[in-house]
């Protein structure tokens, strides 16, 4: 007998390095201008102080994890559609909009959680989303 679609879950995960001097080198070559296309207004808040750069190579490393888990083929995503966000627990989410967002509905992801970790010189992300999927599958 068939029970009809049966939804399965399965995990999807990116994890990316930077090097704090290549963020540094970019910004020192393109200043705001890179810092206004990579980055959100909320992202450029957050990360201030004498860390400033390791924190945005951090969720630079995030971002890149992102476009990871999404696996866009040739939609473009905008950097800036992916947002590393504080949360009210003090770690960091992930927040998508616009064409990250549209990419994660079409691939049926959600539940985004992220964890990101940085010294002087490397800034490491890790992202992880649930993906469900409707499949057939046959009971007794």
């Amino acid at each position: 007998m068939n029970a009809g679609p049966a939804p399965t879950t399965t995990p999807r995960i990116g994890c990316d390095v930077v090097t704090v001097a290549d963020v540094a080198r970019s910004i020192d070559l393109f200043g705001d201008r890179y810092l206004r296309r990579v980055f959100t207004p909320h992202e450029l808040t957050v990360c201030t102080g004498a860390g400033r750069v390791q924190r945005l190579a951090a969720r630079f490393a995030a971002k890149e994890a992102v476009m990871k888990v999404l696996r866009p083929r040739d939609d473009a995503i905008p950097w800036r559609s992916i947002e590393i966000r504080r949360a009210p627990w003090g770690g960091c989410a992930v927040h998508l909009d616009g064409n990250a967002a549209a990419r994660a509905s079409d691939e049926q992801l959600t539940d985004f959680q992220v964890s990101l970790s940085h010294e002087p010189d490397y800034a490491f992300a890790t992202v992880a989303a649930t993906r469900t999927a409707v499949t057939e599958r046959e009971q007794a």
